[in-house]
């Protein structure tokens, strides 16, 4: 049976069921707004709100097949045939209607229902449900149902059978369905034996409130759940290589095409040895996973979901690598899990330019480092062996990630070859700096609690709030909540800040890469100043407000709250600027060229596409020119609702990473066809309201990925003004006209380049003048010509220049030149010896490795000649009388 029939006979059994119908749901992204999560790692995870309690469902019953990503084995994808990175949950889902009866009812009918009837086929008698041991009401459900004895219902411990989060909220006690497969896979009733008896559907009843977590089987339970729900979980992976008679699920009908191509890529074939399946799995697994991952809207980068995305690409780049195929893989193999994935996904199909774009881009720039990349750790590896040592230093595994790319396993991969360790810890050191900088502006801009408990309290007590941001600028309100630090409060002085919620408000909350509205609520003696809104819960606005005038006492009395106008007028402009140049760079760059990501502040746009290389100034000035036409054209701006079915069919963009509600979503058009995109922002009314639209900018942010930055209305006026006023100065300066100015410049330009030339060659000239007077003052140290010499002003061109003249110099007799110039405060080493001193066993490495750490820096280089760097110029003269030691000890 193929996945593809699996699949739909799965979610057909819920749908058509007569008595208890399931709503279908389409998988949502792999990424959700969840902050828990990096990426969406179970079936039951879009359902999250329903099971907290978060929001209401709009159906009692559902069913889904779920994209899922669980990263924490990636090291071990391949090295066993269990784990995999991406995998697609079957589940049914229960919202306070069927629970235990009705679970094991629907699941079993299912899994033995015969394959003529619609069903799996299972053979009743290798099939083994398991319950938490002491959930009598399970075993007495499964033995009504199925009609198994009671030795057939295994009884298993918390640790297995137990489901919770991990914190505060629903849980319940488990039962999955096992099937034997036979003692060629483990002992008899050997129930910790996973591959023997295999579970493949796990059904979770929900009846539990837990007010403690320490693990997610260790709970304290508080009581009874008002309202008890069922979420349960089928492999489809595991069924389909069950029901395909395969060993496991590499070798399945939608994984193993992507192994039989690269058995023809690369002449190996799958089965002959161990280590070649492993490559082979890695392979197919990680071209899958990254696939899928490019087509949700990742890009590879060095944080959070882009290091993922780039640790799967790499790896498996390297392993085609390593089976000998040495030509661009990804072009060659990804078109065949596209083939397979895109008969359920089709957006792998519409989208596939922009995927294999990205894929192509991360392989291309991998491959030109990861043989200088190699050569270094081959390098590091052979000094550490040479030091008698067995482990890299975590500083090497750093360089390795942070110059070269190389994410830490495939350097714990390459050491682990070469029979050596990593200094993970040292290494994670260095890494925790990097992302800790990168999370505090993230940290620093939500400002949220980590605990929302109060925030589902209010909404609880009161009700979402009466949201009118795209009405009006203004509203009479009545407070409903004052927070301090999480904590209710009653009153704020002077200065103070907290949280204020309001029963209505006319402030944008941050979202869809617009900044919060500014301005100000008023009460009866004073005013606060509004710092920023958020929607830390569905449906629910928090102002961050500051006491600017008065002290505020809570009370029911109605207050007045305020947008500032020139502030949201400044924010439409560059909500719609920012639709304007998306639209402008699909035009310009082709249909591909899509957002990726956004940020809008008045009068500024920052717009993050996927693109592989920069744009050309021709590229730019055409993206700015059409961005302009359209606001001289004043086309319209309007914005309807629909489903998200009917928005994509209008031919809507649904960006990337973003969260829809599939029932209703808000389209935003700008010129009819030309720009229509699913946006909760808010927007001009017509196209040349936003003034004009000037480019500042345009760079990368990662593979793959650029930016564009420009400036919108009265700023983007005020930019013009600036260059205005810079080429006025530049023009008087130079005594020219302004449309003579690039020519003046490149002339002036070409002038000093030709200068500093005719200066380099005088100094150069100078510099090997005097090599003959440093050669001459060289000392014989047993039979070795020495010259231990500082050049004052020379950086390190200049002192390698000096030591291969003096070296060349001194002739053929035994010799060892150290030169060490200074310059801008900063120590360049450089050694070198010839062919007799070699002989007589005097490396130049050896010498600086000696040598750099008197004066702070550290370097490297080959046996006649070594290169390297420092700080401590005090202390030159010490490392240069070393050199004679140094000389005679070796």
């Amino acid at each position: 049976m193929s996945t593809a029939e699996i699949r739909r006979r799965f979610t057909s059994h819920f749908a058509d069921n007569a008595a208890l119908p399931h709503e279908v749901v389409r998988s949502a992204s792999l990424l959700l707004d969840d902050p828990n999560l990096l990426f969406v790692n179970a079936g039951m995870v879009p359902f999250k709100p329903y099971f907290l309690g978060q929001a209401t469902p709009e159906f009692p019953r559902a069913t889904s097949v779920q994209k899922c990503i669980r990263t924490p084995d990636i090291e071990e994808v391949g090295k066993t045939t269990r784990h995999g990175t991406f995998f697609e949950m079957c589940g049914n889902f229960s919202f306070g209607d069927y629970f235990k009866e009705g679970a094991i009812t629907l699941a079993w009918e299912l899994v033995t229902k015969s394959i003529a009837d619609g069903g799996f086929g299972f053979d009743e008698s290798v099939l083994y449900p398991s319950v938490l041991d002491g959930d009598d009401e399970a075993v007495a459900l499964w033995k009504k149902i199925s009609g198994l004895p009671d030795d057939r219902i295994v009884r298993l411990p918390p640790s297995e059978n137990y489901w919770s989060m991990g914190v505060p909220g629903p849980g319940g006690p488990c039962s999955e369905i096992l099937i034997d497969r036979g003692p060629a896979f483990g002992a008899d009733r050997d129930w910790d034996a996973g591959d023997r008896y295999l579970e493949f559907w796990n059904l979770v009843f929900m009846q539990d409130d837990i007010s403690a977590a320490r693990s997610k089987y260790d709970v304290d339970i508080a009581g009874a759940l008002p309202q008890k729900s069922i979420d349960t979980g089928l492999g489809l992976e595991r069924v389909a290589y069950l029901l395909q008679g395969k060993n496991n699920m590499y070798e399945t009908d939608v994984v193993f095409p992507v192994i039989e191509k690269a058995m023809e890529l690369t002449g190996k074939k799958y089965g002959d040895n161990y280590e070649d399946d492993v490559r082979f799995r890695v392979i197919a697994d990680h071209i899958r996973s990254s696939m899928m991952l490019i087509s949700d809207g990742v890009t590879p980068g060095n944080e959070g979901r882009g290091y993922v995305l780039r640790r799967l690409l790499r790896r498996a780049i390297r392993n085609v690598k390593l089976l000998g195929y040495g030509d661009p893989a990804l072009p060659e193999l990804m078109p065949v899990s596209r083939d397979k994935m895109g008969e359920t996904y089709t957006e792998l199909i519409s989208g596939w330019d922009r995927i294999i774009q990205v894929a192509s881009a991360e392989e291309d720039t991998f491959r030109k480092t990861l043989a200088s990349g190699t050569q270094i750790f081959d390098l590091a590896a052979t000094e550490v062996k040479k030091s008698g040592a067995t482990v890299l230093d975590g500083a090497q595994a750093f360089q390795l990630h942070d110059t070269y790319g190389f994410p830490i396993d495939l350097t714990l991969e390459m050491a682990s070859e070469a029979g050596l360790t990593v200094d993970e810890s040292g290494f994670r050191g260095l890494m925790a700096e990097q992302r800790e900088r990168a999370k505090a502006d993230a940290k620093a801009k939500k400002g949220q609690h980590a605990d929302l408990t109060v925030y589902r309290d209010i909404l609880d007590s009161n009700g979402p709030t009466d949201w009118r941001a795209y009405e009006t600028l203004t509203t009479e309100s009545t407070p409903v909540a004052l927070l301090q630090s999480g904590e209710v409060v009653t009153s704020l002085g002077n200065g103070e800040v907290g949280e204020l919620v309001l029963d209505r408000t006319p402030f944008y909350a941050e979202s869809g890469g617009q900044v919060a509205d500014a301005g100000i609520i008023e009460f009866d003696g004073g005013r606060f100043e509004v710092l920023d809104v958020q929607r830390p819960v569905k449906g629910l606005v928090v102002h961050q407000v500051r006491v600017v005038d008065g002290e505020y006492a809570a009370s029911g009395k109605s207050l007045h709250a305020a947008v500032d106008p020139e502030w949201r007028i400044g924010a439409r402009q560059a909500h719609s600027g920012t639709h304007v140049v998306h639209a402008a760079l699909r035009e310009v760059l082709g249909p591909t060229a899509l957002q990726s990501g956004s940020y809008n502040r008045p009068g500024y746009l920052r717009l993050d596409f996927g693109w592989t290389h920069g744009l050309t100034a021709g590229q730019l000035t055409e993206l700015e020119e059409v961005s302009n036409n359209a606001l001289r054209a004043d086309l319209p701006v309007s914005w309807d609702y629909m489903t998200l079915a009917q928005a994509k069919d209008w031919g809507a963009i649904a960006l990337f990473g973003e969260t829809y509600d599939d029932s209703k979503v808000r389209v935003v058009e700008i010129g009819g066809p030309w720009s229509r995109e699913l946006c909760g922002g808010t927007h001009v009314d017509h196209s040349s309201q936003i003034g004009t639209i000037v480019i500042n900018g345009e760079s990368s942010v990662g593979s793959g990925n650029r930016r564009i930055e420009a400036f919108t209305g009265v700023e983007g006026f005020r930019y013009l003004a600036k260059e205005r006023d810079m080429v006025a100065q530049l023009t008087e300066l130079l005594k020219t006209q302004p449309v003579d100015l690039v020519a003046r410049v490149t002339d002036l330009t070409e002038r000093l380049k030709n200068t500093e030339k005719q200066l380099e060659k005088i100094h150069v000239a100078q510099l090997l003048a005097s090599a003959g007077t440093i050669a001459d003052a060289a000392v014989d140290v047993d039979g070795v010509a020495v010259v231990a010499a500082r050049a004052t002003g020379a950086g390190g061109g200049d002192a390698r220049t000096l030591a291969t003249d003096v070296r060349a110099r001194l002739g053929s007799r035994p010799s060892v030149v150290v030169i060490i110039g200074d310059a801008d405060d900063k120590v360049a080493v450089v050694t070198a010896t010839n062919d007799a001193a070699r002989e007589r066993g005097l490396s130049a490495n050896d010498l600086l490795r000696a040598l750099s750490p008197i004066v702070g820096g550290k370097g490297g280089g080959k046996p006649d000649l070594a290169q390297g760097g420092g700080t401590e110029v005090a202390r030159i003269d010490e490392a240069l009388a070393t050199v004679p030691k140094l000389v005679a000890g070796a």
